[in-house]
Parts: structure tokens; sequence; C-alpha cells
């Protein structure tokens, strides 16, 4: 799999983050919402939003992008879910004239932190968003991931940089702004003042190390599980291609 399609956080879905969701939403379920209110921030296209409205949540998706929310919109007809998912053409920036304070069970940040120019007023943003005991979700792209998909593409420049540079960019024609290691993420959720760490866990930790198919490949469900222990091994975590946070709201 290539650099730039692992770089995509906001549109990739690893089985990490499904897991960890999927048990958030069982958790809010046995609270006694029958209906999880989800809000998801920069999904316009609907990867993650279609697939939550068809397991039974009220899914508002913000995205800056009318394309994207038609798109959106186009998957949630297909799927049959329109009447649990709502778009809203806006951005992170003005997420408090977008949706009201403390309306979600469980609010997603995926592939945002990464792009805006503000990433802790933006994940303040989506715990303000969020209710209290409720859930943030962040897939951000890994920085140490990043440095060994361009070691083994042959590309030692942008590997150096990506350790050396602050804030984890290839180079200037980087088109991502930052990438995250455990501990910037665990920095940058405490500068918000609003939310507790509960995981962060590498996400297709795997990606990059299993054999091509036709070479020796792994079963589907046997790499899925070898995934899932990697995943939730701090040091393997790391260099996961992705990496995913969940926070709990104050």
């Amino acid at each position: 799999m290539g650099s730039a399609t692992r770089e995509q956080a906001g549109s990739a879905r690893g089985a990490a983050v499904y897991r960890t969701l999927g048990a958030e939403l069982g958790r809010v379920r046995r609270l006694g919402t029958d209906l999880p209110r989800v809000l998801d921030v920069g999904g316009g296209s609907g990867t993650w939003a279609v697939p939550l409205a068809e397991s039974g949540c009220a899914v508002t998706v913000v995205d800056t992008s009318p394309n994207s929310l038609a798109t959106l919109a186009r998957r949630a007809r297909d799927a049959g879910v329109t009447d649990r998912v709502t778009p809203v053409q806006g951005d992170v920036d003005a997420l408090a004239d977008l949706v009201p304070a403390s309306s979600a069970d469980l609010v997603l940040g995926h592939g945002l932190l990464e792009v805006v120019d503000d990433p802790v007023a933006a994940l303040a943003a989506l715990a303000t968003a969020t209710d209290a005991g409720g859930a943030v979700s962040v897939l951000t792209v890994g920085r140490y991931g990043a440095f060994l998909s361009r070691i083994t593409a042959g590309r030692p420049v942008e590997a150096r940089h990506l350790l050396t540079d602050p804030e984890g960019r290839s180079g200037p024609a980087d088109p991502l702004r930052r990438r995250f290691d455990t501990r910037s993420l665990h920095e940058l959720t405490s500068r918000t003042g609003l939310l507790d760490v509960e995981l962060v866990q590498g996400d297709g930790t795997l990606d990059s190390w299993a054999p091509p198919s036709g070479d020796g490949e792994i079963p589907a469900r046997e790499l899925a599980e070898l995934d899932a222990l990697a995943s939730a091994i701090p040091a393997l975590g790391e260099v996961a291609p992705r990496l995913h946070l969940l926070a709990r709201r104050r």
C-alpha cells in the first residue's frame, strides 16, 4: 500500500477503530439510548457516517465540501438511512454555530487534526459538542508509521524530515500540516482542558507488513486477530499508519 493511500486517515476504516466505536456505542445503548447521537466532523462523503447510521445511530455530518455532502446524501439514500443522516455544510472553526453544545454521545474527528489551522481549538470544539460522559474519537496519521513507509519506499530525505521536523512533516511540499505520535496526542488532549484520554492505539498496524496476496497470504480472520493484538501493544501501535485516540468528555 502506498504512503499516499495510507495517509488518508479520514477515509480509512481500520478494524481497531471499528471495534472501539462498537464498544462505545454499546456502552451508550446500555445507558438507555436507543438511537445514539453521533457527530462526524469532516466526514462529508459518509465513509463512517453511513455505516454508523445503518447500525442504528442518528448521525450529523459537518463538512465544508458540497460535493462530499452530495456523495454522503447519495450513499445514505442507497443504504436506506436518509432519515438518520443530517448533512451540515460548515467548518470545525464554526462548529459552535452549527451544532448545539453537549448534543452528541459520540463525536468523530477522523482525518481532521492533521489539516486544521489550530488542532487544539479544533479538538476543544469537538469536546464542546460532546455530552458529559460522551466520547471523542480522533483518527490521525502517525508520524512513525509515515517514517517507515518512506524508508520502505526508498525516500530517505522525506524520512529524515518526518523525524526531525517539529510537526512531523515530510518536507515543504507535504500536503499535511502535521503528524502525531502517542505523546503529542496526549499533550494535545490535555491542552483542551475538557477531555480525559482513555485509549491511544494503532489502526491498520499490519497494513504494511502482511504478505501480499498469493505470497504466503495469511487467512483474513487470523490476520484480523493478529492486527487486534498488535494494535493494542503500544510499541507496535506507535508505528501503525494511523493512530486512534478515544477521549472522554469531563
